[in-house]
């Protein structure tokens, strides 16, 4: 009877102890980023092989995970300065519940798993690839944040990777000019992207030492560089179908339309009395329309399969 209730008690703690360490490694892991680059990256995928083929399933699992490991690294590389910030004190390393070391072993474990996966049951090329968004994210980027402002436009960088890296994964050439529309449209993208998040966390940006742009332009300032941004990424966006990709009438309708409404919304910061209630609606706009536009080409190939 006792040895029966010490085991079920051992069982409760080892399912309670499993839990700890998937939520510690979830909030580790950014599942949202962690997703995003992931359905990018099979897009390009789906763009280059023209079909989906079970290797699609190992590159979608392989970016899942070194994504992971990547924003790991970048907590375990950061935690000292989102100890100081109000919006990141309260994850695992910053709180205490789990220790640096831990952290980076989880981390440099998912980029080695990452890194096999990619290389075996994709190419050589992917693996590559994936290594130096590893090195552009969390070495150039994290270094030069903590230097300057404008530290988003040679980030942006790396918003040109996931698209190239599932295009050599489908059997694409890195060279071919079709690829490079996408690769420049994430690429104009991640600019806004970047500075409307690191807007949102200004404050806490200078509580941690940070330079932020508030620090160098006005609001008003602010309100244009966004709205001009805004214009550039639907331009980037008009230019995709040039590249030989969206050649569905209704799809390209479609991208021009969901580009007017990007340039709304932009327009739309200079007339709200909330600066800080506009730029956040300004991020999930711009966020938001990298998805339509993405699902637009993705099922645009599809439907070319089928």
């Amino acid at each position: 009877m006792s040895y029966g209730l010490s085991t079920s008690i051992c069982l409760r703690a080892t399912k309670c102890e499993t839990k700890k360490w998937a939520i510690l490694i979830l909030n580790l892991s950014k599942i949202r980023i962690s997703l995003s680059v992931t359905f990018t990256a099979i897009t390009g995928y789906v763009l280059a092989a023209g079909q989906i083929t079970p290797r699609i399933f190992l590159l979608g699992t392989a970016i899942f995970i070194l994504a992971s490991g990547s924003c790991a690294l970048n907590q375990y590389q950061e935690r000292e300065i989102d100890r100081l910030m109000a919006r990141t004190r309260s994850r695992p390393l910053p709180s205490g519940r789990l220790e640096p070391s831990a952290a980076l072993r989880i981390a440099l474990s998912l980029i080695f798993v990452a890194s096999l996966i990619l290389f075996y049951g994709t190419n050589a090329m992917a693996m590559v690839l994936g290594l130096l968004a590893i090195f552009w994210y969390n070495g150039l980027y994290t270094y030069l944040k903590r230097k300057t402002a404008f530290a988003v436009l040679p980030g942006a960088l790396i918003g040109m990777i996931p698209p190239l890296l599932g295009w050599v994964s489908g059997g694409g050439d890195l060279f071919d000019p079709r690829i490079r529309g996408i690769a420049f449209f994430f690429f104009i993208w991640q600019v806004p992207h970047f500075w409307l998040l690191s807007l949102d966390v200004a404050q806490d940006y200078e509580l941690a030492g940070l330079p932020s742009i508030t620090q160098i332009f006005s609001g008003a300032q602010i309100k244009r560089i966004v709205f001009i941004w805004f214009l550039s990424t639907g331009a980037s966006c008009l230019l995709i179908p040039l590249f030989g990709f969206g050649n569905l009438i209704p799809v390209r309708t479609f991208l021009l339309g969901v580009t007017f409404w990007l340039v709304w919304k932009g327009a739309r910061l200079f007339k709200s009395p909330s600066p800080e209630r506009a730029l956040k609606r300004a991020f999930t706009s711009i966020n938001l329309y990298a998805f339509l536009v993405l699902s637009s080409l993705f099922l645009d190939k599809l439907v070319m399969i089928l």
